[in-house]
């Protein structure tokens, strides 16, 4: 097994980030191969989360994982969810700062929900629901968009605030950065009930 390669909206086959990715309808070893691909690939990429999309396959799973803190119990354990879906968010969102595997070295802003609950299935195919606060929130909210074709880019409220970090004299240093219009997308009205 090794890791898998990753997409990024510089890459030739970035096509793959904006497309709304398949349901899974088949669990099974091919999908567990998957999974456990994706889990070394993100943990060799330094990443939180990854998205099947992100690895060139138009599918609607996810893994996540965050690093070990005794403070926090949903840390220390690797999360795989299979076509997930957000069915409640809290009305408190906050602010924080997001990356991406897919878009290397470029940080940005972004508003989210505080907490969300879960839909979704196992790599089994057994249905779970899961509640998730704070930067797991974060992370699932981050997944879930890339399942729908949706970079964190194009949730930045201001553009112009796009940073890079540089090392200067021992230190990392924020430095502005600029991306080409051509990768933002505009984000998809809110259907009405």
């Amino acid at each position: 097994m090794g890791a898998l390669r990753i997409i990024t909206i510089f890459d030739e086959d970035a096509s793959v980030l904006r497309q709304p990715a398949r349901k899974v309808k088949r669990f099974g070893p091919e999908l567990q191969r998957l999974v456990d691909e994706m889990i070394e690939t993100m943990r060799e990429a330094g990443g939180v989360g990854l998205a099947a999309p992100q690895v060139g396959v138009p599918l609607r799973v996810f893994v996540a994982e965050l690093p070990e803190d005794e403070e926090d119990p949903q840390s220390g354990r690797v999360y795989v969810l299979v076509n997930p879906k957000i069915i409640k968010a809290s009305l408190e969102e906050v602010e924080g700062e997001e990356g991406c595997l897919s878009i290397p070295g470029i940080y940005g802003d972004v508003w989210r929900a505080e907490e969300v609950v879960v839909r979704a299935q196992d790599v089994n195919g057994k249905e779970i629901r899961l509640r998730a606060k704070g930067f797991l929130a974060r992370i699932f909210q981050h997944e879930i968009d890339h399942l729908n074709g949706i970079l964190f880019i194009d949730r930045v409220q201001d553009r112009t605030a796009l940073r890079t970090y540089v090392q200067k004299d021992e230190e990392w240093v924020a430095e502005p950065v600029t991306l080409a219009a051509h990768y933002f997308r505009p984000l998809p009205s809110p259907v009405s009930p």
